[in-house]
């Protein structure tokens, strides 16, 4: 039984107020995002200004996502017991003074600690993920997490706006940018949109047995969902926060045009995780998973490619071939890219919902946590590809190699699934 079943018909109709909620938390993630993603541009400046090295540069991107992953379950509880709206209020009002430090700060240590409180405000993703959850109506579960997963276009406001404020204004300029929007949707939660329905009374309804389901580790189909989803936004956010740096770097690009240049995957990722959640609601992901996950996988394959010079000694003489990818079919690849994980985290995000919406705490709650340990990981496996490999594309190989450790886990489960359906015929 889900928690969708456990709720009175009544509180799951469309209403006014499930509007209110459904429009105003996506907007709520896309600040917070948005704000999380600021060292993305921002640091580029700052270790130009500072000095600070490549590690350095990736630890500063990895501590907002180390430490909202650690926030994810914990926060994640929290809305359970006191109610979605006001976490995620509490987390909006919690990073206005961070926001504020970072314009003030001026050493490393300064900026790594305001990002690691960052990360703790981004901890509303989870408690945003078990309010929108609670009160969708099931039938459109996926599109409603779909349109709240797509609040990762904040990341787009940050690489349209930041450069041109930072040119206008200075970059100490540019937090400030986000404290008016994140108080003014901080306000509007407070005054329109109301409390989870299973806050309002519907508890009662729900079996004694679901309300001690709190402790202890998921089972093992969470697990492995969790594990699915982690990949897909893990690696999403890392490359959201990487692309302007890394685009920089390989291209030549000026800062301004190397962040609009990321735009082109992280806008397909946003609408993606909408047509998704929309496309779970009438297909199971498991039917979707093998083509997005093909996809992805050899979109990563050739991004993977490395410019190189290869000399053939043929019979008339050498031949001399070369392969660079162009800065075209680069952003081809992204945007291709960025709308199938868009569309995996949508549709999977719904499953985990429709299979395991009793428990969204730990479901949702540890699928979030998971994909930010391996966001967090992934800048450092991107500079260790620059320092250690000494090739700017290791990053993508890690990435594929990733893809298929998760398509094994997912090959292995079908397997499974057969032999137990063998096993039943043959009783």
């Amino acid at each position: 039984m889900t928690s969708a079943e456990t709720v009175p018909a009544a509180d799951l109709q469309v209403d006014y107020r499930s509007l209110v909620v459904v429009l105003l938390s996506p907007l709520a993630f896309a600040l917070v995002f948005a704000s999380w993603t600021l060292f993305a541009v921002l640091g580029i400046e700052l270790k130009q200004g500072l000095g600070f090295g490549e590690v350095q540069f990736a630890v500063l991107l990895a501590m907002p996502m180390f430490t909202g992953a650690l926030a994810a379950l914990p926060l994640a509880a929290l809305a359970r017991l006191v109610g979605g709206r006001r976490v995620m209020i509490g987390c909006l009002l919690w990073i206005c003074p961070l926001l504020w430090a970072i314009a003030y700060s001026h050493d490393y240590w300064e900026f790594l600690l305001a990002g690691a409180g960052l990360g703790v405000g981004a901890g509303s993703l989870a408690a945003g993920l078990v309010y929108v959850a609670a009160l969708c109506p099931r039938r459109h579960a996926g599109l409603a997490l779909g349109l709240y997963g797509a609040g990762m276009l904040g990341a787009g406001l940050t690489y349209f706006l930041l450069p041109l404020i930072s040119q206008a204004y200075g970059w100490p300029m540019a937090p400030k940018l986000y404290l008016l929007p994140i108080l003014l949707v901080a306000l509007l939660l407070w005054l329109f949109a109301e409390d989870d329905p299973l806050r309002r009374g519907g508890l009662r309804d729900v079996p004694a047995k679901l309300m001690l389901r709190s402790g202890g580790l998921p089972p093992p189909a969470v697990c492995r969902l969790a594990l699915y989803y982690s990949f897909f936004y893990g690696a999403f956010v890392a490359l959201a926060l990487w692309l302007p740096a890394y685009l920089m770097a390989q291209y030549r690009l000026p800062l301004m045009a190397a962040a609009l240049w990321a735009l082109v995957f992280t806008l397909p990722g946003g609408l993606g995780q909408i047509l998704g959640g929309a496309l779970a609601d009438r297909h199971d992901f498991r039917e979707l998973r093998w083509w997005v996950s093909a996809c992805v996988m050899a979109c990563l394959f050739l991004l993977s490619y490395p410019d190189f010079t290869m000399q053939i000694h043929g019979v008339h003489g050498d031949l001399t071939l070369g392969f660079s990818m162009p800065l075209a079919g680069f952003a081809a690849l992204l945007a291709v890219m960025g709308l199938a994980m868009g569309i995996a985290k949508g549709s999977l995000m719904c499953l985990i919902h429709r299979d395991h919406g009793d428990d969204m705490v730990r479901s949702g709650g540890l699928a979030l946590a998971l994909g930010g340990l391996f966001a967090a990981l992934l800048p450092l496996m991107f500079v260790l590809g620059n320092e250690r490999v000494g090739v700017r594309t290791a990053g993508f190989m890690f990435l594929y190699a990733a893809l298929a450790v998760c398509m094994l886990v997912m090959l292995w489960e079908v397997s499974s699934r057969a032999r137990s359906r063998r096993h039943a015929k043959g009783d």
